[in-house]
């Protein structure tokens, strides 16, 4: 019995060991087969190093202001008795805002008219009689006197009138209405907001060491991000004779067009100074470059030795960017091949094959349509 087991034992010992040793064979065959198998190339789309000439630009973040731009408010008290504009309207200079009530200030005017006609019939006739001694150099100094202090009287009465009828002083757009029909007035109480915005100023700050190069009347473009695709273009109208003792920064003003009014004060934007040198810069599509945060690189397309092509990884400094083109500061030459598309998911010597058949055209002032 004992015989039977160890039989049975090592008979079980010889069927492990020789699937074992089968098993050991087939992992071995399948990494031989590991190491000779080559994965088929990849398809890729390629573009060239290119050399342009690039405008010199400066670029800054800068801040709307209204060329004119008030507070209208109430000069002296009254009621408002009437209201003749529409909130977020515009208006022509000189046009009616809001009449506070003036029936006093009238009522007042038709005794000071009057008073004023008596002082000048009687100040004529004073001057006809001082030449033939009728009467006293004093007396018709007194007349004079008179007359004048009633003019006077109408002017200052006409003048309260005209402040509580309150006009447009220039061109604009008005805000909110902070007013009611027959609401009392204090003197300084706000009414309405006027902006005019077309044109608009620019606010915006360089560095001191760019002052040679700016001056009045280079080009601007601004661009906001509330309002994406719109590029407005001006030109520098004033640059600040101090320069600030904190920052070292110079102040500038330019003046832009903003005829669809869309760009309003106090809104942040994006300023570029266009000067007027032109700088050779190596540039790239933006979509060749695979961003990391340990640095930037670019799959760069070699010969391979087999005569195809295989891929080699290139970290690069980059620098401006300019629609669909990024410049390359340093890590590339002029002419060299990188892939254009897909970078994410290839790999230093990967096999490739360049198909460029449905390649899109890169620009450096793209228009995407809808989609």
């Amino acid at each position: 019995m004992k015989k039977k087991i160890v039989f049975t034992l090592f008979g079980l010992l010889a069927v492990v060991a020789a699937l074992a040793a089968v098993k050991v064979f087939q992992f071995r065959a399948m990494g031989e087969q590991g190491k000779k198998f080559v994965p088929p190339p990849e398809t890729v789309t390629t573009a060239a190093v290119g050399s342009v000439l690039w405008e010199t630009t400066l670029t800054a973040v800068g801040s709307l202001v209204a060329v004119q731009g008030v507070t209208l408010a109430a000069e002296l008290p009254g009621k408002v008795v009437e209201i003749a504009f529409p909130p977020g309207g515009t208006v022509r200079k000189g046009d009616l805002l809001i009449r506070q009530d003036t029936g006093s200030e009238e009522a007042q005017l038709s005794g000071a008219v009057a008073q004023t006609t008596l002082t000048r019939t009687v100040l004529d006739r004073n001057a006809k009689m001082l030449p033939e001694r009728i009467i006293s150099q004093a007396d018709y100094d007194a007349s004079l006197a008179g007359h004048e202090q009633a003019t006077s009287q109408v002017d200052n009465i006409r003048t309260a009138i005209g402040k509580k009828t309150i006009r447009a002083p220039f061109d604009g757009r008005l805000g909110i209405r902070q007013v009611n029909l027959g609401q009392s007035l204090r003197e300084g109480d706000p009414i309405v907001t006027l902006q005019s915005l077309d044109p608009i100023f620019v606010n915006f700050a360089l560095p001191q060491q760019h002052l040679a190069q700016l001056r009045s009347g280079l080009p601007v473009r601004v661009t906001c991000d509330a309002l994406p695709g719109v590029t407005v273009e001006g030109r520098i109208s004033t640059l600040n004779p101090l320069v600030d003792a904190e920052t070292r920064n110079i102040q500038l003003q330019a003046t832009v067009h903003n005829r669809a009014e869309k760009l309003l004060p106090g809104m942040f934007v994006n300023v570029a100074v266009h000067l007027s040198a032109q700088k050779k810069v190596l540039v790239i599509p933006a979509t060749a470059v695979l961003f990391a945060p340990y640095g930037d690189s670019v799959f760069v397309v070699d010969a391979a030795k087999e005569g195809g092509k295989a891929l080699r990884q290139q970290f690069l400094r980059l620098g401006e960017k300019r629609g669909d083109f990024v410049a390359v500061i340093d890590g590339l030459k002029e002419g060299e091949m990188v892939v254009s598309t897909g970078v994410f998911k290839l790999r230093t010597g990967q096999a490739v094959v360049i198909d460029n058949a449905k390649a899109l055209p890169f620009k450096k002032s793209p228009t995407p349509g809808n989609s």
